[in-house]
Order: C-alpha cells, then sequence, then structure tokens
C-alpha cells in the first residue's frame, strides 16, 4: 500500500457531534445577551411612544381640531352692460384674458354721440346768448323812469331775462348729458380680473343693460367652509385656518373671517294654508346642520391658480384669533342676555 504521506497527527479532524454545535452557537457571554434584551426593549418602548405620539397628533387632527372636507372657492364676479345702445366697433379683449382696473373692453360707435355732442354745444352757444340778451334788455328797462316805460314792462322783461336763463342751465345739462353718453361707448374695466364666458363678437349690436361682459374679480377670492354646529364653539374670527385644494398638494394659509348668521329652515315653509311643515321623524338620531364659515386667503402660494368652484379641505387652529370680533358683531339682544 502506497504511503500517502500524511502521519496520523495530519489527518483532517471530523466534524464535532450535532450535539455539541449546539452547545457551542448559545454558550454566548452573559453581558452580551443582556444588552441586546436591553436594546429591544427600549426599540419596543420607543416605537410605543411614538405610536401613541402619532395616534393622538392624528386625533387631535381629525377630530378635536374643527376641519371639513365640504368647502369651496368662491369670488365676485362683475357683470359689465353697456348703458349707451350701438354696434360694437372694437374689442380688444378674449376670454380668459386678464385684465387691469382702467382697461378698454369694448368700443360702441361713437358717431351719434359725437354728434349729439356738437348739437348740444351750438344749443348752449345759443341759449347763452339769448340769455344774455334778455339780461341786457331787462337792465335797460330798469334804468329807465316809469315815464318811459311802466312797471309791468319792466317785470315783463325780467321775467324773460329769468326764463332765457332758465333755458341756458338747461342747455347745459343737456351738453354734459350728451358728453356722458359719448363717454359711455367706451366700456372699461372697474377691476383687475378675467375676462370669462365672453360672448360678445365685433360688429354685435349692444342693447342697453344687456350683459356682454362678466369679470372675475381676481382680487376678492375667499373660501367658504360649512362647518357642521358641533364645531362652533371652537371656532372665532380669526382663528388661522389651512386650506387644501383638491387639484394642488400646495397649502393656502388664511383666518376666519366671518360666518352666517342663519341658513334655510326646511320646516319654517308654511303651506297653502300658512301653517308650518314639518316633516315627520321616525328616529331618534339628529342630524347637525352645516352652517357656512367665510375664510379670507391671505397668500395663495406660486404655481395655484384659483378658480371659482374648486373644491377645498379646511381645518382650523382653535383659539389663534381673536373672540372679540365676534362679540362686537353680536346682536344688541344676545349682549342684554
Amino acid at each position: 500500500m502506497a504511503d500517502t504521506g500524511l502521519s496520523p497527527r495530519q489527518e483532517p479532524a471530523a466534524n464535532p457531534p450535532l450535539g455539541d454545535r449546539f452547545v457551542a452557537t448559545e454558550a454566548l457571554p452573559p453581558r452580551r445577551s443582556g444588552l441586546r434584551r436591553v436594546f429591544a426593549v427600549i426599540a419596543t418602548v420607543a416605537v410605543a411612544a411614538l405610536a401613541v405620539g402619532l395616534g393622538r397628533s392624528m386625533w387631535q387632527v381629525y377630530m378635536a381640531a374643527p376641519w371639513t372636507r365640504d368647502a369651496t372657492v368662491r369670488v365676485y364676479v362683475v357683470t359689465m352692460a353697456p348703458q349707451v345702445a350701438g354696434q360694437i366697433v372694437q374689442l380688444p379683449v378674449r376670454d380668459n384674458q386678464l385684465v387691469r382696473k382702467g382697461d378698454l373692453l369694448l368700443v360702441i360707435d361713437p358717431t351719434d354721440y359725437r354728434i349729439a355732442v356738437e348739437l348740444a354745444e351750438a344749443a348752449v352757444q345759443q341759449a347763452q346768448a339769448n340769455a344774455e340778451n334778455a339780461a341786457r334788455e331787462a337792465q335797460r328797462r330798469r334804468e329807465l323812469t316809469q315815464l318811459s316805460v311802466s312797471k309791468e314792462q319792466k317785470q315783463t322783461y325780467e321775467s324773460e331775462a329769468m326764463a332765457d336763463q332758465a333755458a341756458y342751465q338747461q342747455a347745459l345739462a343737456r351738453l354734459a348729458q350728451a358728453r356722458v353718453n359719448l363717454k359711455r361707448t367706451e366700456i372699461r374695466s372697474p377691476v383687475n380680473g378675467y375676462v370669462t364666458n365672453l360672448l360678445a363678437q365685433l360688429g354685435d349690436y349692444a342693447n342697453v343693460g344687456d350683459n356682454l361682459i362678466s369679470l372675475i374679480d381676481a382680487d376678492s377670492f375667499w373660501v367658504d367652509a360649512y362647518f357642521e354646529e358641533t364645531y362652533f364653539n371652537r371656532i372665532g374670527p380669526g382663528d388661522r385656518a389651512t386650506v387644501k385644494l383638491m387639484g394642488y398638494p400646495q397649502l393656502l394659509r388664511g383666518h376666519v373671517d366671518s360666518f352666517a348668521r342663519g341658513i334655510n329652515v326646511a320646516n319654517a315653509q308654511p303651506n297653502r294654508e300658512g301653517l308650518a311643515q314639518v316633516n315627520p321623524i321616525f328616529t331618534w338620531v339628529r342630524l347637525a346642520q352645516r352652517i357656512p364659515v367665510r375664510i379670507h386667503i391671505d397668500a395663495v402660494p406660486r404655481g395655484v391658480n384659483l378658480v371659482a368652484g374648486m373644491t377645498a379641505t379646511v381645518h382650523i387652529e382653535p383659539g389663534t384669533g381673536s373672540r372679540k370680533a365676534g362679540a362686537a358683531a353680536s346682536s344688541p339682544a344676545s349682549q342684554d342676555q
């Protein structure tokens, strides 16, 4: 048998028995095992404390603090109707265009109104000449003695001078009216805003009182938040508010401006006999009514385009405003009570 060159001492050690391996693995230093238990307890306590804190914060946000998802962006709309009639000869704006206060919106044909001003100016000159001539005639009669002219003639000339003076004042008023009508042929924007739903076209005939252009007042946006009446003991004027629009991730900052003092009550509507119409209720559950709260927008983030009718969520921070405004706005009857 060939010599392999291995002595008995150089033979590889056999694998230890399975039981011996388990004993070697479990035999850890007692200090290291204790530190692991301490770290595990600390981590468990920290996670539990964090969960309790987050749960309490979520409770404060969604249950204790007043909030509602029933809110709408509102705005004032200015309707522009001509005060004079005529054909539209200029329409320098387009739909959804931003205009500034004083910008020209449209021009109605001013030809007839310029002619009216010229006729009124001529009438003023004629009336002025008549009034001055009558005044001179009356003055001359006053200087004559009763031997040259009777008292009755003097009174007649005085009356004619007064009538011509009144006619002159009427002519001045007609001239002022003609100039105003000429100025009204140009319709200018009274606010900073956006042209909306523009239906007028160049060449259309504009009638007096017809709505031709509507403007969204860009400086009048606010939010109407409809809160349940159970929240009203925690909402006060001036309280800070956070507005989250459905279409934007950015938050709008604002404050409570005011709240409505009345809503429609269905049971107060009388029937044909004049009696109140009371709807029968077959449950003891009472539904909290929703009351509009006006939220003034303090700041709009860059990139957010406000549109009237947008849906929003509003959170109120109770106690951050002054409730003196609400007390001052109360009725005298409630203050006496």
